[in-house]
This record gives structure tokens, sequence and C-alpha cells, in this order.
């Protein structure tokens, strides 16, 4: 009875659940800094879309203001073009790497090489759609004004927001149908450089890190991820030399955040293609 007690196997240890991480990143190139943006506003535009609060509605009119006045001020679409082009290329040039998925690879480059094909077209405008809309050019002539935009300043926008969520979605999604390219570009290229590397788990003395960039290694953003539950958050600097980051602590709201003086362990991402 004994010998067959002891052969029984030991139930296994249940893993103790890994802390959510937050992720801080850091674009080293003024492109990523266009794209991060836009990327940020896409998703508040895909959030606040599918919501049918009237609230919901406002944030999303202004959130596709924003991304027809960064893509009509600067040259993003060709900006992304040349992303997108240099991506391809560097792919191209991987593929016969071991242990690369070559359909993968081909699939990757299918979708890249259509994306290119709608942005090169002469009939892709993005953000046309937004900023010949009447109602989109009010509130947008009246979005810079603290509170410009309650119901006795734009009565039309009031009414619109009134209406049926089904009708105001349908709206917002025709606002941004020749600027979803732009959208799923910059998906594209931004999923791409964060699978680039993967993350190196550090530790630092005195709540500073500083790393040279190797010339021959492309680096364009910094990811830091921290634990959810840290009390400390990275405030990350850097050109295309080197790049410095120091972990700081802020007590309340009301002060000042200060540098801390502490070990602080974290994983980092130099990620580039």
């Amino acid at each position: 009875m004994a010998a067959r007690k002891n052969s029984q196997k030991q139930p296994k240890a249940i893993p103790e659940p890994q802390p959510e991480l937050t992720v801080y990143e850091h674009p080293l190139v003024e492109r990523l800094r266009t794209f991060l943006r836009l990327e940020h506003l896409f998703a508040q535009v895909n959030h606040h879309t599918a919501q049918a609060a009237r609230w919901s509605s406002r944030h999303a009119t202004h959130a596709v203001i924003e991304i027809s006045d960064i893509v009509g001020r600067s040259d993003v679409k060709g900006e992304l073009i040349k992303e997108l082009e240099r991506h391809a290329g560097t792919i191209q040039t991987h593929r016969d790497k071991p242990g690369v998925d070559p359909q993968a690879v081909s699939q990757l480059l299918s979708t890249i090489d259509g994306m290119l094909t709608e942005l090169r077209s002469g009939s892709c405008h993005p953000g046309q759609r937004a900023k010949q809309d009447e109602l989109v050019n009010l509130v947008r002539q009246r979005a810079s004004i603290p509170g410009g935009t309650c119901s006795f300043d734009l009565p039309a926008f009031h009414n619109w927001l009134h209406r049926p969520h089904h009708q105001r979605a349908a709206d917002l999604n025709t606002w941004m149908e020749d600027l979803r390219i732009i959208g799923a570009g910059i998906d594209t290229v931004l999923s791409d450089i964060r699978g680039s590397t993967t993350a190196k788990h550090l530790t630092v003395e005195g709540g500073f890190f500083q790393q040279q960039l190797d010339p021959n290694l492309p680096c364009q953003m910094i990811r830091v991820l921290l634990p959810a539950t840290a009390a400390v958050f990275p405030e990350i600097s850097g050109g295309r030399h080197r790049f410095t980051i120091r972990f700081l602590r802020q007590q309340s709201s009301k002060t000042r955040p200060e540098q801390v003086d502490a070990t602080i362990e974290f994983d980092l991402q130099c990620c580039g293609i």
C-alpha cells in the first residue's frame, strides 16, 4: 500500500498569476510620433462609435476631426507609403532565413502590397469625407473654443446627437471611410515594429538607466514594461545614438514627480525594422 501511495503523481503547484503589465512607449523617430498619435485617435473613434451614449458620439466626432487635421497638415500618406515599402524590403530579405515561416511572410507581404496599391491610387485622398461634411466643419470651427460645442453654440450638432445611435454610427463610419486605410497601414507598421524583438529583463540601481544604440541595428521605438501595480513610471528620452530612462514616482497629483533612488526591475524592448 505504501509503495502504491508513493508512486502516485503529486499534484502540480498552481502557478502564481502574473501581474498585468503597463507598457510605456517612446518613439525615437518623428514618423513614429505621428503614427502613435494617430493610433491613439483611431482607438478612440472605434471605441466611442460602438457606444450608444451621446457623449461617446461627441468624443468620436472630435477624434475624427483630429485625425483628419493631422492627415491634412502633414504628408502622412507619403510617410506611411515609405515605411510600408521599407518594411516590405526588410521582410523580403528575411524570408529565407532559418525559422522563418515562408507562408506567414508571403501573407504579410501580400497585405502590405494591397495597402500600398490603395495608398498609391489617384483616388486615395484620406480625410476628404470629413473635410467636405458640413456638420463636421461646423464642429471643427468651434472645437478649439473651451465649451464651444455646447447645445446653444451648435444646435445642428445637438440635433444630430439626439438621433438614434445607428444613424450616428453610420455617419461616423462614413466620415472615417477614406481614413481607414491610414489606420490599417499604421496598425501593420506598429505591429511589425513592436514584434521585431523580444523583451529583456533588466535591473537598475538608483532609478536610472542609459544605453548606447548600435548604429548597425535599427531602433525606432523604446518600450518599457512594468507591472500595473508598480508605483513608478519611466520618463524616456533619446535620439539616434542613445536613450535614457528615469524612473519617477508621484506621491499625489498635487506634487511633482521625483526620481526614485531604488532598485527597479523592468522589461525593455528596443524595437525597429
